[in-house]
């Protein structure tokens, strides 16, 4: 039996401060929906109905920054759970397991042809060295699963690599899989982040980042490129010193287009999907396919709108719609049972 049409929307997370917008506007419409705490919950894999109407997942592959590592591998198993007995689910299991593997990531830009930064895929610290082979200096070697730019070191040389292989200092993360890849200069000092909301173009933002940091969370970036400061209130932590600036941009059609293709092929509800221009070749490469998407900071003042009100539409319209096709389901069975008899 599917979920229960009239139910609460389970908002699924573990961040203490990033879901605060959202909250916010649930309240301001009097949305109904319960907060689940993805760092301690249980499940009935017997049960074969849910309390709610929908399911929003909100868990985060850097939980385990936060000392939540068990919520990376429960939540998989529960979204499939979900999706098994017809619960609606916004960001389910094919798109949470996309963001919880850099390789997979890169497996699936490469089955839709799109240009991705090269890259080697280890298991075993010790052969980073042997897998940079080929690839250009500076590289990263990144934890497949990451979050907020965790796990990610950068290598000026074969040497410096070599030297971090022997003394076993490479992160290799909490499933012990790491990518080995070519990290570009970026054209004009800045990644483009397109967030998508239904799988489609939302909006996009130019980040540019601190030195050397790889933490690129939109909602971690507290003051625009001219150097007006955004709300403090909006910023999901106190990152007026971490050096990103942020701005609004629009990116080509064709790239739009790119974006919406990962997006409908990794099943994405609701993310953030980053590329860079290499400042050596002028050509965009795609490298992060985010499924917890944070809005950016004060996005009134970057962006022109807030989208925290079109997601809450989105969500509503979702469980409206499953209602909907709920009862269809509903009244053919029992026109198929009256017929029956």
């Amino acid at each position: 039996m599917p979920a229960t049409p009239d139910g609460p929307i389970a908002i699924y997370y573990e961040h203490p401060d990033w879901f605060r917008p959202l909250f916010s506007e649930l309240d301001r419409r009097r949305v109904p929906y319960v907060r689940v705490d993805a760092s301690a919950h249980s499940y009935d894999p017997s049960e074969r109905q849910s309390p709610y109407s929908l399911v929003f997942n909100r868990a985060s592959p850097s939980a385990y920054l936060r000392g939540h590592a068990q919520v990376t591998f429960h939540t998989l198993s529960w979204l499939r759970h979900l999706e098994r007995i017809g619960v609606p689910v916004v960001n389910g299991s094919v798109p949470y397991e996309m963001e919880t593997s850099k390789a997979l990531q890169l497996d699936i830009l490469d089955e839709l042809g799109l240009p991705y930064p090269k890259a080697r895929v280890i298991n075993d610290a010790a052969l980073a060295p042997q897998a940079a082979k080929g690839l250009r200096f500076p590289i990263v070697v990144k934890a497949n699963i990451g979050g907020s730019g965790a796990g990610i070191t950068r290598f000026d040389s074969a040497e410096s690599l070599a030297a971090a292989a022997k003394a076993r200092t490479i992160d290799m993360g909490i499933d012990k899989v790491a990518l080995a890849q070519e990290l570009a200069p970026l054209h004009n000092g800045h990644i483009t982040r397109v967030e998508v909301l239904d799988g489609k173009f939302l909006y996009a933002i130019n980040v540019y980042p601190a030195e050397d940091s790889f933490n690129l969370c939109p909602a971690d970036i507290c003051q625009t490129t001219d150097g007006q400061q955004l709300s403090r209130a909006a910023c999901a932590v106190d990152a007026q010193k971490n050096g990103m600036r942020v701005e609004q941009f629009k990116p080509a059609r064709e790239i739009i287009r790119e974006v919406e293709r990962i997006a409908a092929r990794v099943e994405l509800d609701v993310g953030g999907i980053e590329y860079l221009i290499d400042d050596r070749d002028g050509r965009h490469y795609f490298y992060d396919i985010n499924a917890l998407s944070n809005f950016v900071a004060d996005a009134r003042n970057v962006i022109g709108f807030d989208p925290f009100e079109r997601l809450v539409d989105y969500l509503v319209g979702r469980v409206t719609s499953s209602s909907r096709a709920g009862a269809e389901v509903a009244a053919v069975g029992a026109a198929a049972a009256a017929g029956a008899a």
